[in-house]
């Protein structure tokens, strides 16, 4: 019986393809810790983000692939994943944060917010460690919809004290609706607004996270350049509903993000725009037709559904909610499509790092 080697092993597994970066694995360096013991092979792959939509594809392939080499009796492929950071700038202000992702729109009432819990969630059940930065600085409703109203405690730290996030439904959760006064509105100008919103970012201790979701305020006002400025982005979301007047208002949001990004000389990713409140009285359709304006990914379409509404209110998202629902499965559908492009995003940022000019 002809002996089994990691060499054979790895060559076998480079017909296993990831769809969304066009690479075999072995090259992608997914495979890990590969073990022979007589006939029996055992080994890892480490995929870029827990929530691949095909982490099972790849792992039945790669199966395949390992028991088509003579003399192998079984297969043992355990499937683990490690977030890319998309930039290390980012450890001067939030260290151990991997990666930023801005859920924004051009207007209100489009249920942001709602999709911004929702997909912190999703992640989070993906098996990723989350945080969700409540940065609607005039309206902060995560509070309520995460069900989660507690005070922060303050902490010390070798760099001073500092706030340390509530938990809710498993992900870290800061909110200026957890410090100030409920009955009070907040009344500032856009030097206070920039300040807060770094503070939410440098002053809280995020620890170690693969994703950190900020739910922006709508439009492109102050807190929306803070964090454009402040934090290399990920990428940013754009949620909108089907009707023209949302679209129209959603494209002054991409506009904002691409021009800061051209005057910093980076660039801020749309990631992709989703369609809430899809169906019904709304229509459908206005997504698409913004994602081809503005020339990015369409992620998905969340139906109208009166769960969503329920869930928000009373502080258990419809995810938790309503898990077997349409819209819970529309859902986790977008938040693997979303971490996916970011997958390739990262890919594409390690193989061409930027450039940096000579001092």
């Amino acid at each position: 019986m002809p002996s089994v080697t990691e060499e054979s092993v790895l060559d076998a597994l480079r017909v296993v393809q990831d769809p969304d970066l066009h690479r075999d694995i072995v090259t992608l360096g997914f495979v890990k810790d590969v073990r022979i013991c007589d006939s029996a092979v055992a080994l890892k792959i480490e995929l870029t983000t827990p929530a691949c939509p095909v982490k099972d594809q790849l792992k039945a392939q790669a199966e395949d692939a390992v028991r088509e080499i003579p003399g192998v009796t079984s297969v043992s492929i355990e499937m683990t994943a490690q977030v890319r950071a998309r930039d290390t700038a980012t450890e001067e202000l939030i260290p151990g944060v991997k990666t930023v992702i801005a859920v924004a729109s051009g207007k209100g009432g489009v249920g942001k917010s709602t999709v911004a819990a929702n997909l912190a969630i999703a992640l989070s059940q993906s098996g990723a460690r989350v945080g969700l930065l409540d940065a609607d600085i005039y309206g902060p409703t995560m509070p309520l919809m995460m069900g989660n109203n507690r005070r922060p405690l303050m902490s010390d730290t070798p760099s001073g004290p500092k706030i340390v996030p509530v938990t809710a439904h498993g992900v870290l959760m800061m909110s200026l609706g957890l410090i100030l006064d409920p009955d009070k509105a907040v009344v500032w100008r856009g030097p206070m607004i920039a300040q807060a919103v770094r503070q939410m970012l440098s002053d809280v201790i995020w620890g170690n996270l693969d994703y950190l979701v900020v739910d922006l305020p709508p439009g492109t006002g102050d807190a929306s350049l803070s964090l454009a400025q402040l934090v290399p982005i990920s990428g940013v979301v754009i949620v909108t509903t089907p009707q023209v007047v949302a679209q129209e208002i959603a494209n002054k949001s991409v506009i904002m993000f691409r021009t800061v990004g051209q005057g910093q000389g980076r660039e801020i990713p749309i990631l992709g725009v989703i369609e809430n409140m899809s169906g019904g009285v709304f229509g459908s359709g206005g997504g698409q037709i913004a994602a081809d304006r503005f020339g990015v990914t369409m992620l998905g379409t969340i139906p109208l559904d009166t769960a969503i509404c329920e869930g928000g209110d009373a502080g258990i998202p419809v995810l938790l909610s309503a898990p077997d629902s349409a819209a819970s499965a529309a859902l986790r559908a977008i938040t693997s499509a979303l971490a996916a492009k970011l997958s390739v995003l990262q890919y594409q940022n390690s193989q061409n790092p930027p450039r940096t000019d000579p001092a």
